[in-house]
């Protein structure tokens, strides 16, 4: 799986740029108050006809961060997708673990179950972002490292 998905590879630089590609099109409708009520709306629909639960009532400070994360997810996907580079998919994984780590934290605690679906994701292209780094070698020695220089 290393030598197909290494870093440097065409094939790694899909992948992220997929993943970039997957934040978008999940991420976009959150960057806004008006898109963000609509998104809103339809994923406590869809909650309640599967049964998984409803998201709390909108309110101002809610709105402002789903707004922050979805800009700022937003500006992050538009830079994977126009370059992506071996950095971004590293960095991109851990962003990935973090947000994973947040999800179970929420799920653990009662939020709509749907967010299974979306931990699932996140899970799979974190692996499939982080996993090729762990045999990347130092070059010109035995050693390993976490993040190669990029050129």
């Amino acid at each position: 799986m290393t030598s197909l998905f290494a870093p440097a590879r065409p094939n790694y630089l899909r992948v992220v740029r997929a993943s970039a590609w997957y934040d978008l099109v999940v991420t976009a409708g959150f960057a806004t108050p008006w898109t963000y009520t609509l998104v809103h709306d339809a994923l406590s629909s869809l909650g309640d006809a599967l049964g998984t639960g409803v998201l709390p009532e909108l309110d101002p400070v809610q709105t402002m961060y789903a707004n922050l994360m979805g800009s700022v997810v937003v500006v992050w996907a538009v830079l994977r997708i126009v370059r992506p580079l071996p950095l971004h998919g590293l960095l991109d994984g851990a962003a990935r673990t973090l947000f994973a780590a947040w999800q179970a934290y929420a799920l653990t605690h009662g939020a709509l179950r749907l967010l299974w679906l979306f931990f699932a994701v996140e899970v799979t292209f974190g692996v499939a972002q982080l996993a090729p780094w762990w045999r990347y070698p130092v070059r010109g020695s035995g050693h390993r490292r976490s993040c190669p220089s990029v050129d």
